[in-house]
């Protein structure tokens, strides 16, 4: 159905994700720049003698007496030695609750080791072991703020537990009935049930016209009530919707595809065109923005443009290339 396309694609507008999820978020944020210009300035040379001594006490459980030690000895010549110093650094700043320098440590070495499976390993663990901390932190210190309670529903909601993650968020709206977001994603945990009934979908038209009221700049809840309007084939409705979505997001790839794709449903072939060429610049192996495209094409006498894309569809379906944010070709209008 519909709305597992939602659930994945409409996420990025609101969704932040918890514990592994945070933390391979926050690795992946690193630029180059910023680890050029913070850790490795923030090390300075040192002695191969210095830089094994430093790692026997880190291996021997003396953390705090390794720690300057280790910092000192980054910048030492062996570039192995290097590599095992950045490790033990790290490793002892997390067992001596020093997170700042555990973060230093792994900016270095992801600098100076770029794509090292190893590191990169670490430092997925590393950034997940922080999020686990500030999250219990967040728990225990402020258990019915706004934000343990988003994080709590936000955890439920990554478990599948809908029910838990919707009473969450309703708490949330307790205290704060206008904040932006909230309406969006109790929409969006309707749309994602597995029960999911029209009853279901009112409530949830209802939910991400709200968000719309707090926040009009949300591209997610316009998309998802495109959907909702195609699905009733109120296309007048849908295309509103999509439209809005696309200009709100230039690169809400889904969102031109509905757009277009529902002026294909009503025959607008020429007007179609301009947003599915869009989609499929943004999704070039999605066979379902080729196909739609190429009707339009087709359908308004551009036939060698049209049999192009035919082709390209075809060539994706067969490969096997449809991603889960393909959704199924709409049926050729008479």
């Amino acid at each position: 159905m519909y709305y597992g396309v939602v659930v994945k694609d409409a996420y990025p507008f609101m969704f932040r994700f918890v514990h592994f999820g945070l933390a391979y978020s926050l690795f992946v944020g690193l630029t180059a720049g910023a680890i050029a210009q913070t850790a490795v300035q923030a090390f300075e040379p040192g002695s191969s003698a210095g830089a094994k001594r430093a790692v026997d006490l880190a291996k021997a459980g003396r953390c705090r007496e390794a720690l300057p030690l280790l910092r000192k000895n980054l910048r030492v010549t062996d570039k192995d030695l290097r590599r095992g110093v950045g490790f033990a650094g790290v490793r002892c700043a997390m067992l001596a609750d020093q997170p700042d320098t555990a973060t230093d440590f792994l900016r270095f070495l992801n600098h100076e080791f770029p794509h090292d499976p190893d590191v990169l390993y670490l430092s997925v663990h590393t950034y997940s072991d922080l999020s686990t901390r500030a999250s219990a932190e967040l728990a225990s210190s402020a258990p019915t703020s706004i934000p343990a309670l988003e994080l709590n529903a936000e955890a439920q909601e990554v478990q599948g537990k809908w029910d838990e993650a919707e009473k969450q968020y309703r708490l949330v709206l307790k205290q704060n009935p206008n904040l932006p977001g909230i309406h969006y994603r109790l929409g969006r945990i309707l749309v994602s049930k597995p029960d999911f009934s029209p009853a279901a979908a009112d409530q949830a038209r209802q939910e991400f016209e709200k968000e719309l009221q707090v926040d009009p700049s949300n591209a997610g809840a316009e998309y998802v009530l495109g959907q909702l309007a195609r699905q009733k084939e109120q296309w007048d409705e849908a295309i509103q919707h999509f439209s809005r979505a696309a200009k709100l997001d230039a690169g809400f790839g889904d969102a031109f595809l509905g757009w277009g794709g529902s002026l294909v449903s009503v025959k607008k072939f020429s007007e179609a065109i301009p947003p599915l060429e869009i989609a499929v610049k943004l999704q070039p192996g999605n066979p379902a923005a080729h196909y739609t495209l190429a009707i339009a094409y087709s359908r308004s006498g551009r036939k060698q443009d049209g049999d192009k894309e035919f082709a390209i569809q075809k060539q994706l379906t067969q490969k096997g290339a449809a991603g889960e944010d393909a959704i199924p070709p709409q049926p050729t209008p008479n």
